[in-house]
């Protein structure tokens, strides 16, 4: 990012939600024709995991996913700039008082946080209530934009950000100290510690760390889900009730529940996930490649 790009991000906190969030589903509509290769990344996606929707529909699934992956994009301006009195009205929590419990209690906690375009306005306004400890991929091509990230999600609070370079190992240490883990395991991140389970069906490379970071950790699972409301609403983050009987003795089984969770609030909010993400990049042996 350069010097006049973040002059003009930081010129848009100023203006109101009424406007920057239609100012962003613009640019997100025109980066849906821009942007051609995440188009036909998305479309790829959705083909995969909707295979009841028409090609039509599923374009205009495309377009809304790109609206507010723009406008998500453009407010994080507010994020990055906006005073905590502003940001407590823009994100409202629900549910803080599950995670509060346990807190409060220093029992060990792992947020479980799917790949919503609202997932940073979550993070920064849950590090207004909590101390926690999240993981993050360094920006090493955009040292800029780097910064800007790492000053987002470290302004309120004392948050400890580790890099995916530092392993896991500190954020089970953090977790032991009273630290819930803000924890983002639904991306496709290769083979390593990746199994093959269904996800809409389609067979998926899904990392186990939730259920073997639970039990290293001793910890309790919340689910930790921020949906973006629609016209200039804001933000709403939802906590759920700690997970029963998790984990078990079987690693493939708790991976499979948490893709099958993970599936049902998609459902929800289809045009809220990260699509342009190559979900299903890394094959079984033998398969063709997707993209």
């Amino acid at each position: 990012m350069t010097r006049l790009g973040i002059l003009i991000f930081w010129l848009l906190h100023w203006l109101p939600l009424a406007l920057l969030a239609p100012f962003g589903r613009v640019m997100g509509g025109l980066f849906f024709y821009l942007a051609a290769p995440r188009r036909r990344i998305a479309l790829t996606n959705l083909r995969l995991c909707f295979p009841e929707l028409d090609e039509a529909a599923r374009r205009r699934l495309a377009r809304r996913h790109f609206q507010a992956l723009g406008r998500s994009l453009f407010e994080r301006s507010l994020l990055w700039w906006a005073p905590a009195e502003r940001l407590r009205r823009i994100v409202r929590i629900d549910g803080l008082e599950r995670l509060a419990a346990c807190y409060d209690a220093r029992e060990p906690v792992i947020l479980l946080v799917p790949h919503f375009v609202g997932l940073d306005a979550g993070a920064t306004r849950l590090a207004m209530e909590i101390d926690a400890v999240s993981v993050y991929s360094r920006q090493k091509r955009n040292p800029a934009l780097d910064g800007l990230l790492y000053h987002g999600r470290s302004r309120f609070g004392d948050q400890l950000l580790l890099t995916r370079q530092d392993g896991m190992r500190g954020a089970v240490k953090a977790m032991r100290e009273g630290r819930p883990f803000y924890y983002l395991p639904d991306m496709d991140y290769g083979r390593k510690d990746a199994i093959f389970v269904p996800f809409f069906g389609v067979e998926a490379a899904t990392i186990v760390g939730l259920p073997r970071l639970a039990r290293l950790g001793k910890a309790k699972v919340l689910s930790c889900v921020t949906r973006m409301l629609p016209d200039s609403g804001g933000y709403v983050l939802e906590i759920g009730e700690p997970w029963a009987d998790f984990p078990t003795a079987d690693v493939e089984a708790d991976t499979r529940r948490m893709n099958a969770w993970l599936e049902g609030v998609v459902r929800t909010m289809p045009e809220q996930y990260y699509w342009v993400h190559r979900r299903f990049k890394t094959r079984p042996e033998g398969q063709v490649r997707l993209y």
